[in-house]
């Protein structure tokens, strides 16, 4: 009993720390839509204005034009919420396979799904020998959960419907459009990051041939400071957007494996197939982008911090064990009991 409060306490705090993120996601916003407002207003700022001013003047015009600049990223929103899946399946070259071709994946998923009374996504197959897994999809109807084929063999019965009921509750909890949203937003603040400090002409309005008067000099200095916090701002914001993506996906994945061992009361299999899935992870040529989609990333992230994609696999095996009472059984074989338990593997 205890250890089931911890697990739902554990699950509860995750999903509080989630609101919060996406929270920080519209303030950056806002404090992007002030920069380019300042940057502008110091481009054209008149003789003898001084920071406070140019500050003043882009402050008034936030707060008349947000709506414009909300749905100027709507639009932005929209047509990437509709190409993003696109993106994906073109990106990881999973193939949809039929219960004749998997009846083993089917067996398992549509076991899980009957538990809960819930749609059974569809299955795809990545062409791949390394151990991994994701969840897509952004609508009823449209969801779908990709392995891939080195996870079907190297897994048992046991470790495979562990990984597919961590897919199915990033399914069930949303966390396939939540991550869309997080990856757009992202890429909101890197595009207008880019557009700013790769592409923009600093225009001071400082002349060569004459001496500046002393109303220019005061014009000068206080545009040149409102670029200066405008771009300092700019760059913040880029930066705290992706880490607040990565916080994200983090706490995701600790939802996820805790939804695993709910459905399946196993946390022992989740355990067993997060460590072979950590030595046999990464998948040649994935773009980087991608990697935050699956239930492992070992490839161009740190082990841990903030700036890592996925919690460790000794992270997440620590709290299957505080908060699920599992225990780090190790790689396993095809031997392994948990295997033995639901029969030998098939191909």
């Amino acid at each position: 009993m205890l250890q089931a409060y911890g697990l739902y306490s554990h699950i509860r705090a995750n999903r509080l720390r989630t609101v919060y993120l996406l929270a920080g996601f519209v303030a950056l916003l806002l404090a992007l839509m002030f920069s380019v407002a300042l940057m502008l207003e110091a481009a054209q700022a008149p003789d003898g204005a001084d920071f406070v001013w140019i500050a003043a003047q882009a402050a008034q015009d936030l707060k008349n034009g947000w709506p414009v600049g909300v749905a100027a990223a709507g639009v932005w929103f929209a047509i990437a919420w509709l190409f993003h899946q696109r993106m994906i399946a073109f990106a990881t070259g999973a193939r949809a396979v039929t219960r004749t071709e998997a009846p083993r994946l089917y067996n398992l998923l549509e076991n899980l799904c009957i538990s809960r009374g819930v749609p059974i996504p569809a299955l795809q197959i990545i062409d791949s020998d390394a151990l991994n897994a994701y969840a897509a999809g952004l609508r009823e109807g449209d969801y779908k959960i990709a392995v891939t084929r080195g996870l079907v063999a190297e897994l048992t019965n046991a470790e495979i419907e562990a990984v597919l009921a961590h897919e199915l509750t990033h399914i069930r909890n949303r966390d396939t459009q939540l991550m869309v949203v997080a990856v757009i937003f992202a890429g909101v603040f890197a595009f207008v990051a880019d557009l700013t400090i790769r592409r923009w002409n600093f225009p001071f309005g400082f002349s060569p041939y004459r001496e500046p008067r002393r109303e220019d000099r005061r014009r000068d200095e206080g545009a040149g400071l409102a670029m200066i916090v405008a771009l300092a701002v700019i760059a913040l914001s880029w930066g705290a957007s992706i880490l607040i993506r990565f916080a994200i996906s983090r706490a995701r994945e600790f939802l996820a494996d805790a939804g695993s061992v709910e459905l399946t009361k196993n946390p022992d299999a989740m355990i067993s197939a997060l460590r072979k899935i950590e030595a046999h992870g990464a998948i040649p040529a994935m773009p980087s982008r991608m990697h935050a989609f699956f239930i492992e990333s070992p490839a161009l992230r740190p082990e841990s911090g903030w700036l890592a994609s996925h919690p460790s696999v000794d992270e997440r095996v620590a709290a299957l064990i505080a908060y699920a009472g599992g225990q780090d059984v190790g790689t396993g074989t095809s031997d392994h009991p948990l295997g033995r338990a639901w029969g030998e593997r098939t191909s």
